[in-house]
C-alpha cells in the first residue's frame, strides 16, 4: 500500500495541471480502444477471406473496402493520437519538473538552520536532481505510453468476453498469472533498493564533504583515505544492487517467454474450439493479435514498473525533505511589522534544543532604539543562542522576545529579519560578483547608494581595484579576496539594508588586531543610530557599549558598562584580567 500510496502522491503533484492529466487519461482511454480495434478487424479480414469464393465479387470487395478504410482511418488516428499525447506529456511533464524544483529550493531555503546542521547540503542537492528527474521519467512515461496499457488490462482486456467468452477467459488468466509474478518481484526487491538509495545518498555526502573541505584533504594527505571511503561506499552499492537486478533480468526472461506461451496456448485452445465450431478463425486471429498486442505493453509496463521500484527511494527521499516543517511556524494571522524603532527585549527567556539540557534560563533585558549591548562570556555560555532567538532561528521554551512590543511569534518571518542585520565571524559570501553580494539584503539599492555604503564600509578603494570593479566575481565563499576586504564587504552589505537592529556576531574575532583596528571606523559607521548587539570574545571591542551582559551557564551573571563592572570585580573583571595577561584588552 505504501507503494501506490506515494506514486498517487507523483500524480496529485501535476497541481495546476490536474485537468490536462485527466484529459490525456481520456484520450489514453480513446487510443486503447482503436489499438483494441484492430486485431477486431484483422480478424474480420481472415473471416471474410475465408468465406471469399461463396461470396459474389461486388459484395466481397464493397466490404473488403468497407474494412480497409475503418482500418486505414483507426490506424491514421491512433498516430495522430499518439503524437498528440506525447506533445501534451512531454510539455506537461518538463513544466512540472521545474516547478517541483523550484518548490523545493524555496521550501528548503526556509527550514530553520536545526534542519541543514543535521543534513548534508550535497545529500539535498542530489535529492532534488535526481527526485526531480525521476518525477520527469514518471510523468512522462506515464502519461506517453503506460497509462494505455493500464487502461486496456483494466477495461478493454474484459470487452474481449463479448468477442469470445472462453477465448476471453484464457487471455485474462495469462495476464493475471504476468502480473501476480510481478507482483511478487516487487514485495523481494522495494526495501533491498531503499538500502541501495541510502548508499547513494552516503556517496553523495561523502563526496560533498570532501570536495568543500578540499584545502583539509590535501593539507592532511587524505587523498588516498578518502578516494579509499568512498571506493568502500561504492562496493557497498554493488553488492545490494545486484541481488535486485538478477531478480528483474528473471521477470524480462520470463516476460519474453510468456509472450510465446501466451501465443501458443491461445493458437492451441483456438484451433480446440474451432473444431468444435466454438470459434471462427478470424477469432483465433484477432485473440492472438490481442495476446501479442498486451504482452508486448505488459512487457514494456513491467520495465516500467521495475523502474518505478528503483525510484521509490529517491522520490521518499524528495517528499521526506518537502514534508519536513519548520520548528518556527508561522502564525496564519502573522502581521507585517514594517519598519521597527528598534526596541528590543528579552522577558524571561528560558530555551533547550529538543531533548537537551537548558541553554537558557530567565534571560531578560531590554535594548532601546540606538543603545549598543555587548554579550560577553564563556564560550557556551548561551550568547549566540539568545541572538538566535532573536532573529527566530529558534522558539523560546519559556518566555518571549518582543520587538517594538510585538511578540516575534505575532510577526512574519520576512518582516522580522528584514528589520535585523547581522554581521557573522565568517562573512559568508556568494560566488558571485561583487555588486551581487552587495544587494542581497536590498536588491533595489542604486549604485550611488552602494558606492556610499562601501566607502563607509571602508570598502570601496580595494573594489575598484579588482579586475572588474564591482562586476568582479568573488569566488565560492569570497576565496578571491582576503579576511579583511570580505569582513568589509559583510559591513557594507549590512548598510545598503540598514537595518534598524543590527547584531555582529564575533564580527571582527577572525582578523588580526591591526586589521581590526582598521574596521572599527567602518563598524561604527554601521553601528550608528541602530539597535546594536555584539557578541564578542575580544573585551577591547566592547568598551563602548552601553550595557555589557555577561552570560554564565545560560543566564545574565552581571550586567552593566564597561568600568562598572572592571570596578565589581566580579566575573567580567576576571575574564578582562586574564586578556591583559595575553595583551588582548588595552589597560587604558
Amino acid at each position: 500500500m505504501g507503494f501506490l500510496r506515494l506514486y498517487g502522491r507523483v500524480l496529485l503533484m501535476l497541481g495546476g495541471d490536474r485537468p490536462m492529466a485527466l484529459g490525456l487519461g481520456i484520450a489514453a482511454l480513446a487510443l486503447a480502444a482503436l489499438q483494441f480495434l484492430e486485431p477486431v478487424l484483422f480478424g474480420r479480414v481472415v473471416d471474410l477471406l475465408s468465406r471469399s469464393d461463396r461470396m459474389e465479387p461486388a459484395a466481397l470487395w464493397s466490404e473488403a473496402t468497407q474494412l480497409l478504410v475503418i482500418w486505414g482511418i483507426v490506424g491514421l488516428a491512433g498516430i495522430g493520437g499518439n503524437v498528440a499525447v506525447g506533445l501534451f506529456a512531454d510539455r506537461m511533464a518538463h513544466r512540472n519538473r521545474l516547478r517541483v524544483m523550484h518548490d523545493y529550493f524555496q521550501h528548503v531555503l526556509a527550514l530553520p538552520l536545526s534542519f541543514h546542521g543535521d543534513t548534508q547540503s550535497g545529500r539535498l542537492m542530489k535529492v532534488m536532481l535526481v527526485g526531480t528527474d525521476n518525477l520527469f521519467g514518471l510523468w512522462l512515461g506515464f502519461f506517453r505510453e503506460h497509462i494505455i496499457t493500464f487502461v486496456s488490462v483494466v477495461v478493454l482486456l474484459p470487452l474481449t468476453l463479448v468477442l469470445n467468452w472462453r477465448l476471453g477467459l484464457l487471455l485474462m488468466v495469462l495476464v493475471v498469472v504476468f502480473v501476480v509474478v510481478s507482483v511478487l518481484v516487487i514485495r523481494r526487491t522495494q526495501a533491498a533498493q531503499a538500502k541501495v538509495e541510502d548508499f547513494h545518498t552516503r556517496l553523495a555526502g561523502n563526496a560533498q564533504d570532501a570536495l568543500s573541505n578540499v584545502v583539509v584533504v590535501q593539507s592532511f594527505t587524505r587523498l588516498n583515505s578518502e578516494a579509499r571511503m568512498f571506493g568502500d561506499i561504492i562496493r557497498q552499492v554493488l553488492d545490494h544492487q545486484f541481488p535486485v537486478l538478477n531478480w528483474w533480468a528473471i521477470v524480462s526472461v520470463l516476460t519474453r517467454a510468456a509472450s510465446t506461451l501466451c501465443v501458443i496456448a491461445i493458437f492451441v485452445y483456438g484451433t480446440v474450439l474451432h473444431v468444435r465450431g466454438l470459434a471462427t478463425v478470424g477469432e483465433i486471429v484477432s485473440f492472438m493479435g490481442f495476446a501479442t498486442l498486451l504482452i508486448g505493453r505488459l512487457e514494456s509496463a513491467i520495465g516500467f514498473v521495475s523502474h518505478m521500484v528503483f525510484v521509490a527511494p529517491r522520490l521518499a527521499d524528495l517528499f521526506g525533505v518537502l514534508d519536513a516543517r519548520s520548528s518556527v511556524p508561522e502564525a496564519p494571522d502573522a502581521r507585517d511589522i514594517g519598519r521597527a524603532k528598534g526596541e528590543v527585549a528579552f522577558e524571561s527567556v528560558g530555551f533547550a534544543y529538543p531533548g537537551g539540557p537548558p541553554i537558557l534560563r530567565d534571560v531578560s533585558f531590554t535594548a532601546r532604539p540606538g543603545q549598543t549591548l555587548a554579550l560577553v562570556g564563556q564560550t557556551g555560555a548561551g550568547k549566540s543562542t539568545a541572538m538566535a532567538l532573536l532573529q527566530r532561528l529558534w522558539d523560546p521554551s519559556e518566555g518571549r522576545i518582543t520587538i517594538d512590543g510585538h511578540d516575534l511569534r505575532d510577526l512574519t518571518l520576512e518582516s522580522l529579519r528584514a528589520n535585523i542585520g547581522v554581521v557573522f565571524q565568517e562573512s559568508m559570501l556568494f560566488s558571485r560578483t561583487i555588486r551581487e553580494n552587495l544587494l542581497i539584503g536590498r536588491p533595489d539599492a542604486t549604485q550611488e547608494e552602494i558606492e556610499a555604503a562601501c566607502r563607509e564600509a571602508q570598502a570601496h578603494d580595494f573594489i575598484i581595484r579588482q579586475p572588474q570593479g564591482y562586476d568582479t566575481v568573488v569566488g565560492e565563499r569570497g576565496s578571491n579576496l582576503s579576511g579583511g576586504q570580505r569582513q568589509r564587504l559583510a559591513i557594507a552589505r549590512a548598510l545598503i539594508k540598514n537595518p534598524p537592529v543590527l547584531i555582529l556576531d564575533e564580527a571582527t574575532s577572525a582578523l588580526d588586531a591591526a586589521t581590526e583596528a582598521r574596521l572599527q571606523k567602518a563598524l561604527a559607521a554601521l553601528m550608528a543610530g541602530r539597535t546594536t548587539f555584539i557578541i564578542a570574545h575580544r573585551l577591547s571591542t566592547v568598551r563602548e557599549a552601553d550595557e555589557i551582559l555577561v552570560f554564565e551557564g545560560g543566564q545574565v551573571a552581571e550586567r552593566g558598562p564597561f568600568a562598572a563592572l572592571v570596578a565589581q570585580d566580579g566575573r567580567f573583571a576576571e575574564l578582562v584580567r586574564t586578556q591583559l595577561a595575553g595583551g588582548a584588552v588595552p589597560a587604558h
